[in-house]
């Protein structure tokens, strides 16, 4: 198991930080769609450094049999993903991995036994997150990026299993909803043909929009937001698409995406065969099956709350993850 150590030999002559004492992390993200390792230099009261990010694309909803159960080639998968990580983040001298999972391990029917795999492969515990502790740490991510001024916040992400919404004006959310919307869920369950047709597309619009309904009715006590914000790399993908840049803080570009862009491509995405989809903008080959699963999800979304329109953050659960990680260390600044 790797252990932390506030100080490394001789690494903070390496380190472009003026604090010599720093910690590297790793955020192994064990999610529906790819194994994601995020490793990232950081010190106390400092901004994370990325150093390494690295992805295996596994899309486990195409390994789920009729009962649940992630079935031996997927969990076969998923272990080597796993391996491969570890050797990684060791390779890159990190100090302390941390382990998360989410919903495609975490609802699988034989999960406690996949879970028991993948401790043995990382020779470590695995934090199994439910779905609302995603949207807070996603939540916390968000609002370190875009600061206090932006005041009231809510916050979509779209992961392959599940989609979590949140909305407050604090770190943490007044109010968090995780719902089984994820765009490699619904894929597999509405939009299993290549292209899917306008009638498959329909009946995953009906059923988001019911699943929605009372989610929606839950945040309307809540106040308007000041910024409507998504998260996720599919979010990313479709904003890249339909989306367009604008001036933002420091020069910093930022994306906004319409709903009414989306809506206007939903059908068009629906026509075009996967293999074709990755020579559109944004559309990476890993997102080309279920990216319109995840549009359409996306679009019932925003519908359901009110929202014509919004940015997207490049922090989302691991930099959630990092971020909370580094609070609760007990570290004191290095004297002058």
């Amino acid at each position: 198991m790797l252990r932390p150590q506030a100080l490394r030999a001789g690494a903070g002559a390496q380190h472009p930080c003026r604090y010599s004492s720093f910690v590297r992390l790793g955020v192994l993200d064990i999610g529906s769609n790819t194994v994601h390792l995020l490793v990232a230099d950081v010190r106390p009261g400092g901004r994370p450094l990325a150093t390494t990010s690295q992805r295996t694309v596994l899309r486990l909803m195409r390994y789920l049999s009729p009962d649940g159960s992630i079935t031996e080639e997927g969990v076969t998968a998923l272990v080597a993903a796993v391996t491969e990580a570890r050797k990684i983040a060791s390779a890159e001298s990190v100090d302390e991995l941390l382990a998360t999972a989410t919903s495609a391990v975490r609802e699988a029917k034989n999960g406690p036994e996949v879970i028991a795999l993948i401790e043995e492969a990382l020779g470590q515990p695995l934090q199994v997150l439910g779905g609302e502790t995603e949207a807070r740490y996603t939540f916390l991510a968000v609002r370190r990026w875009f600061g206090w001024a932006a005041g009231q916040i809510l916050l979509f992400d779209i992961g392959g299993g599940s989609l979590e919404i949140a909305a407050g004006a604090d770190e943490l959310p007044e109010q968090a909803a995780s719902v089984p919307l994820g765009a490699g869920r619904m894929t597999v369950q509405f939009l299993p043909d290549d292209p899917p047709g306008e009638a498959a597309v329909e009946h995953l619009r009906d059923h988001a929009r019911a699943t929605l309904a009372p989610v929606a009715a839950s945040f309307g006590s809540l106040a308007r937001p000041d910024h409507v914000v998504g998260s996720s790399k599919a979010i990313r993908s479709l904003a890249k698409l339909v989306g367009y840049p604008v001036p933002g803080w420091s020069g910093i570009e930022r994306m906004l995406l319409p709903r009414a862009a989306l809506g206007s491509w939903i059908p068009r995405l629906a026509r075009i065969p996967a293999s074709a989809r990755q020579e559109l903008p944004g559309i990476t080959p890993d997102r080309t099956f279920q990216i319109v699963a995840g549009a359409v999800v996306l679009h019932e979304a925003m519908r359901a709350m009110d929202v014509d329109e919004l940015e997207v953050s490049p922090w989302a659960l691991r930099e959630g993850v990092l971020l909370r990680y580094i609070e609760s260390l007990s570290w004191s600044a290095p004297s002058a």
